[in-house]
């Protein structure tokens, strides 16, 4: 009985530990579709560092937004954000706070603190101009690739397994 409890107390610890490394250092997030190809397809499996431009804390009500060991972001990663309703995008960097990009046919500069905006933004292709507050993190590694139209025992893609960006 004694060693039964030990087991038992030993797997929900482990658990914990397990939730905590995901939703703090790594987590693994599907691409729906397939407008970043060449570099993932829809279906792809994709691990994301959080830690990698800083530790997003606060934000809501009760806490100010805010970053831990704060990071900045380089052109040209691979980012996960997040939008405004809980879904998550990923889009290459292409431009940094007072960078000139051509923007819905005008030439505009990626606001930032810097130039008197309340934010830093960013723009990623296929996304377009984000705030810094939506970074989740830099995508690192392509985890796997299941083709979403197969069942979930088949479909799997051996050349697109473990595939470091």
């Amino acid at each position: 009985m004694r060693s039964t409890l030990k087991f038992i107390i030993a797997l929900g610890v482990a658990f914990i530990i397990m939730l905590m490394f995901r939703a703090l250092v790594f987590t693994i997030y599907t691409v729906p579709g397939s407008t970043l190809e060449p570099k993932f397809q829809a279906g792809d499996r994709v691990m994301v560092n959080r830690w990698s431009y800083g530790l997003r804390t606060g934000g809501g009500g009760l806490f100010s937004y805010g970053r831990l060991c704060r990071q900045t972001v380089k052109k040209g990663d691979w980012i996960a954000v997040d939008d405004s309703v809980g879904n998550v995008m990923i889009g290459c960097c292409t431009a940094l706070p007072g960078d000139t990009i051509l923007w819905q046919e005008r030439m505009v500069v990626v606001p930032g603190k810097v130039s008197c905006a309340r934010h830093d933004y960013y723009h990623l292709d296929h996304v377009g101009l984000i705030r810094e507050e939506q970074i989740i993190g830099r995508v690192v590694l392509n985890v796997f690739s299941h083709n979403p139209a197969r069942p979930f025992w088949d479909g799997y893609e051996s050349s697109r397994f473990l595939m470091p960006l």
